[in-house]
């Protein structure tokens, strides 16, 4: 690997907030809210199991109505996309980009369950705006 290719773990928000499964979706959307989030890795005793977002938030209230009787596990969407902290920049936004991911949870390779960041949309254009020259 080349040290001038640069890697997610150099532009990835570290340690991110993460729900639990068994939650609600009234208490996520407050919970993103708090937090200024659009996505929230969701995990259920430690491990990854999905990745809930503001829009299937919106979805389940338009569906249903009631956020308060559904839980995370019923609107996040299972084996979101991941990557390790060395993955290259340019192959995991060409893979978002691709695929209209709005984000990449950033998992330990010895551990691939274990979130360590996330790499979202908003982080990709600081990236850019950051080799560019702007940031």
């Amino acid at each position: 690997m080349t040290a001038d290719i640069p890697l997610i773990q150099h532009f990835m928000t570290f340690a991110p907030e993460t729900i639990q499964a068994d939650l609600t979706l009234a208490q996520a959307r407050e919970r993103m809210f708090g937090l200024t989030a659009r996505h929230l890795p969701v995990v259920e005793n430690g491990e990854l199991v999905g990745i809930l977002s503001d829009r299937d938030i919106s979805l389940a209230e338009a569906l249903s109505g009631d956020l308060e009787r559904l839980l995370v596990r019923q609107a996040m969407t299972a084996r979101p996309f991941t990557c390790g902290p060395g993955a290259h920049l340019h192959a995991v936004a060409s893979e978002m980009a691709e695929h209209k991911y709005g984000t990449a949870i950033v998992v330990d390779r010895e551990h691939p369950g274990h979130v360590v960041g996330l790499f979202t949309t908003t982080d990709a254009l600081r990236a850019l705006a950051r080799l560019c020259g702007h940031a």
